[in-house]
């Protein structure tokens, strides 16, 4: 039997958060070139990946 979209939703959300998590703990000793991929990761991992380089000051303005 499948589970409900609701707890799929819930599951991905959670997953989402770890990763960025790991990230954000990776970030604290990576060099220039690491920053530039964290940021692609970011972006290909959540819809608001944008939001969290803005916020983590990742790339120039």
């Amino acid at each position: 039997m499948r589970s409900s979209e609701r707890k799929r939703e819930l599951r991905r959300r959670r997953h989402r958060a770890r990763k960025i998590g790991v990230f954000a703990r990776k970030l604290e000793k990576a060099t220039v070139s690491e920053k530039g991929l964290i940021a692609e990761k970011l972006r290909a991992l959540t819809p608001g990946g944008e939001e969290v380089i803005r916020r983590w000051e990742l790339v120039k303005r």
